[in-house]
């Protein structure tokens, strides 16, 4: 394998955006150094990195390129590293096996069940109360910025928002809630000495809501899990309880971070925001250009050749550890037209044009979910307040592509 001359260094500044303080560039650079790089790995291990559209696209779809680790020889299982260093305790081990980290057939039985859970019409039904829970975070935030003092929108909103959602999809009782956002707060923070307690006790609240379904069924996500079946074939309690788990781990940063960077990228786009404002009918599709722009995921997770692969005329052993670029794949000017421009008017033709929700077999799930609850939302506090404008101005748009912002101090009332 010849791959690129990308240091361990040229990755970690490309994920985590120090270098340049722009990840587009970053990713790009690594982009324009070849198909594939060479990348440390989620666990620490040696990897390949594949950085450009059409190569990632077949990354995400080609059934050679498995997510589970234990199908392919001498392969290390990452995502069961990452959840062992957020802190789940060994005898929650079972957890780990989730629709991320499994192929083929037992792939399938899994989302052919859950997937049932993700309708349309169940997605749609939930938007009035996504407008409800908007609406009240934005009274509060209006109550607290009312005399002309900041307010951080990342912990009044964006945070509270998903996770708000979640526990509204799945019928988690209020009293249950604040578990539920220390178990978010966790993912955000990880805290290993923390985590066991807070997630024996979201499993245990699970187990039981699971069985209050069983007896008195509601309009929610548990109830459909209870009640799904295939031919005879029923999804386990331990699969409920992981597919909630998952539905946490990817509902809940993803969208606060997409709602919080979009919002500052906005912010200091003055004419896109605009465009938005004279013509509200273009946020359905400003949101997927949000996605494709500001996306709060830069790589897949990794996958696993089973046998050699060629990615741009190299050569990928098999047994090597494979991340997909997507931020790379979702700025590469040979598949999009001025990639580093953001335009809320660009056209996604037939499909997404971008990958922002993955692609194939293991396609986001919640992908509907999620772009109804950022268009809510955004639109919701674009809205609401007219005056909006970073408490802390700056020179110039804000770097687009990925970014976890700590904080988004605004400034709501009239200036």
């Amino acid at each position: 394998m010849d791959a690129g001359t990308a240091t361990p260094d040229d990755v970690a500044s490309a994920v985590t955006g120090p270098g340049s303080g722009c990840p587009v560039a970053e990713f790009g650079r690594l982009r324009e150094q070849g198909p594939v790089v060479d990348f440390p790995g989620f666990g620490g291990d040696s990897g390949v990195l594949i950085t450009r559209h059409d190569d990632v696209r077949a990354v995400l779809t080609d059934p050679r390129l498995r997510a589970d680790a234990s199908t392919v020889d001498g392969a290390q299982n990452a995502l069961s590293d990452l959840l062992g260093k957020l802190g789940i305790p060994p005898e929650l081990d079972w957890m780990k096996r989730s629709l991320l980290s499994l192929d083929g057939a037992e792939h399938t039985r899994l989302r052919k069940l859950v997937s049932r859970a993700f309708t349309v019409r169940r997605v749609n039904s939930l938007r009035p109360r996504v407008e409800t829970l908007t609406e009240d975070l934005l009274d509060d935030i209006a109550a607290v910025g009312a005399g002309g003092g900041s307010v951080d929108l990342v912990q009044a909103f964006a945070y509270p928002l998903p996770i708000a959602v979640i526990c509204e999809l799945v019928g988690v009782p209020e009293p249950d809630r604040p578990r539920w956002r220390e178990l978010a707060e966790l993912l955000t923070s990880p805290d290993p000495d923390r985590m066991p307690p807070v997630i024996h006790a979201v499993v245990e609240q699970i187990r039981v809501l699971v069985e209050a379904r069983r007896n008195t069924p509601a309009d929610d996500l548990m109830t459909v899990l209870v009640e799904v079946h295939d031919d005879g074939d029923r999804l386990t309690e331990n699969e409920m309880i992981t597919m909630v788990f998952e539905l946490v781990i990817a509902g809940f940063e993803t969208t606060a971070h997409l709602i919080s960077k979009s919002v500052q990228v906005l912010l200091t786009r003055p004419d896109q925001l605009a465009a938005l404002r004279s013509e509200p009918g273009l946020w359905p599709r400003a949101v997927h250009e949000l996605v494709r722009t500001c996306g709060p995921i830069p790589t897949s997770l990794p996958r696993y050749a089973a046998t050699d692969i060629e990615f741009g005329g190299v050569t990928v052993p098999a047994g090597s550890t494979v991340t997909a670029g997507i931020l790379s794949a979702n700025f590469d000017p040979e598949f999009t037209e001025d990639p580093d421009e953001l335009d809320v008017r660009r056209e996604t033709g037939r499909g997404e044009r971008h990958l922002g929700f993955g692609q194939g077999a293991h396609y986001c799930l919640g992908a509907a979910l999620a772009r109804q609850e950022a268009e809510v939302a955004l639109r919701g506090v674009f809205e609401r307040f007219p005056d909006l404008r970073l408490a802390d101005p700056v020179t110039g748009p804000a770097p687009l592509g990925f970014a976890r912002l700590p904080d988004l101090p605004v400034l709501v009332a009239s200036g």
